[in-house]
């Protein structure tokens, strides 16, 4: 029995380092891995699950959240039929007006059904992009102007230390009250709500991008620097030649995580503000507070979960792409 159970984990030990030992079975090993660690999660999770009561009832596991995202699924393809079918009366009204009359002013109007969990989904995903580019076209150059003159960078330091830790819940009644006095129109192009929002995501956006390109740029190699004096590049060509392409790991790092504090940001900023995207469906579950509530609430914490991954992977490919050591080792 002894020589029996020695000879299996000896087995298994080779399985693993024959996986491991060229860079052809790397994919493959990784793929072992994540699926291993994703079925043991969802067994821990249906385990946990089923010893958890709750005053809405017993935590819902992976099949009851499954049966929730189906659900949703299958009422945003209702939503989405009940809209054509309202242009398509529509269309076919205003039609008969104008056969009878064709000097009649016909009317077109919009459908204002409510929103289901994959329109807030889009909702929040745009408003995250408006305030991570906004931020990213604002702290990159400056954090690069910061990493190549010190006393610029003394000046702001200040400044740029003191709001970085401020929470996006401090920020958001703020930029509420400043958007409804300053953004008035009777046909505004965007949502007060989105705004906010978007204003939000920004304000908090900036400082990991700022920081951390001020860091690599400064750190951009002597010998670098040396080399541009000696060829007498103007400052732009200086900064687009020289300092862009050596400070890009820093810069990417920067945007990766503003990107990660940005969505988080949004999500809370959606609860408080109800304003529409993924944060208000989860404080409306919430406040619902029915017996499916808790499937659908943890229905969005995965949604969240994975679009956060997916965002930071396609930065991830990004970074790839605008690197000049294609060699280099990305996580």
């Amino acid at each position: 029995m002894a020589t029996s159970s020695i000879n299996n984990r000896k087995g298994l030990f080779e399985f693993i380092r024959e996986l491991g030992g060229s860079p052809a079975s790397e994919p493959i090993r990784q793929t072992i891995i994540t699926g291993i660690t994703i079925v043991f999660f969802i067994c821990f999770w249906h385990i946990a699950a089923a010893k958890v009561n709750t005053s809405l009832g017993q935590l819902p596991g992976p099949t009851q959240v499954s049966i929730q995202a189906h659900g949703l699924w299958l009422e945003h393809k209702a939503e989405r039929e009940k809209e054509a079918a309202f242009y398509d009366r529509q269309t076919l009204r205003n039609e008969k007006k104008l056969q009878s009359n064709p000097d009649a002013k016909v009317k077109w109007r919009t459908y204002t059904g409510r929103a289901t969990y994959v329109d807030q989904i889009f909702t929040s995903l745009k408003t995250v992009f408006v305030g991570f580019i906004i931020a990213s076209l604002v702290a990159i150059p400056l954090g690069i102007i910061c990493g190549l003159s010190s006393t610029f960078y003394n000046a702001v330091n200040p400044i740029i230390q003191i709001f970085k830790p401020v929470s996006p819940l401090a920020w958001l009644p703020i930029v509420t009250m400043i958007v409804a006095a300053v953004y008035v129109s009777d046909d505004p192009l965007f949502a007060k709500s989105f705004v906010t929002s978007a204003i939000t995501v920004t304000l908090c956006c900036l400082w990991p991008t700022l920081i951390n390109t001020t860091v690599a740029v400064s750190g951009v190699s002597k010998d670098l620097i040396n080399v541009s004096k000696v060829l007498r590049l103007s400052a732009l060509t200086h900064i687009h030649k020289i300092v862009i392409p050596s400070a890009i790991p820093g810069m990417f790092t920067g945007l990766r995580l503003s990107l990660s504090v940005g969505w988080m940001v949004l999500i809370a900023a959606e609860m408080l503000a109800q304003n529409p995207g993924l944060g208000k469906f989860v404080w409306d579950e919430f406040q619902n507070g029915s017996s499916q509530s808790l499937a659908r609430i943890m229905v969005a914490v995965l949604t969240i979960g994975v679009l956060g991954f997916l965002l930071d992977r396609a930065m991830l490919m990004l970074q790839k792409a605008f690197s000049w050591d294609k060699s280099a080792i990305l996580r």
